[in-house]
């Protein structure tokens, strides 16, 4: 239980891991909890710091998600650990410590989660993803249908829906939904920005 409880304190720490908020301050002075849409991920790096510090923090934000759930799969090696070790890392960067709680939507963490518990489950999201983007240049909407179809995606490759793995996978679609609801509301009025 000991052991549980550490690899879940890490997998928070690490999803807490503020990389989009550290590369802002550092590369422009910039505190992106207070430009742009207020969160601390690659989109907000991209529209107010550049291309390549957001595919830096993208990358970050990946691994955060990738490792804790492999450092969970490593010590304990049992599907509902994995699962909340994932949840803490998607936690952390949602609401890090560093940050007073102010963190991203764990979208790139989401990711990177999934890809460590089914890579074809990740990239299935991930091509989704770059599909609606590329036809809607709305990394909102992208991250949303990615969410949606989730599910679907995990319930199609594990075939039972109550494993861990697919209903966490639901967990992940609510999560991300509500983080979007703003977004969602300019989509609908129209008036989402895209890149």
């Amino acid at each position: 239980m000991a052991l549980a409880f550490f690899i879940f304190l890490v997998s928070y720490l690490l999803g807490s891991f503020p990389s989009g908020f550290l590369l802002a301050k550092n590369l422009k002075g910039i505190d992106l909890r207070n430009a742009g849409s207020g969160s601390t991920g690659a989109t907000n790096v991209l529209r107010n710091v550049g291309k390549w510090p957001a595919l830096i923090v993208f990358i970050i934000d990946v691994l955060k998600g990738f490792i804790a759930v492999k450092i969970a799969y490593l010590m304990l090696s049992d599907n509902i650990f994995q699962v909340i070790a994932g949840l803490f890392a998607i936690t952390g960067h949602i609401w890090p410590i560093w940050l007073k709680g102010k963190g991203g939507k764990a979208v790139a963490t989401g990711l990177g989660m999934f890809i460590a518990l089914s890579w074809k489950v990740g990239l299935a999201s991930f091509g989704t993803f770059l599909i609606v983007i590329s036809l809607t240049k709305m990394v909102s909407l992208s991250s949303i249908t990615a969410a949606l179809l989730l599910p679907i995606y995990m319930l199609r490759h594990i075939g039972i829906f109550n494993h861990p793995f697919t209903i966490f996978s639901c967990i992940v679609t609510v999560i991300v939904i509500w983080k979007h609801r703003s977004n969602l509301n300019r989509i609908i009025k129209g008036v989402e920005p895209k890149i």
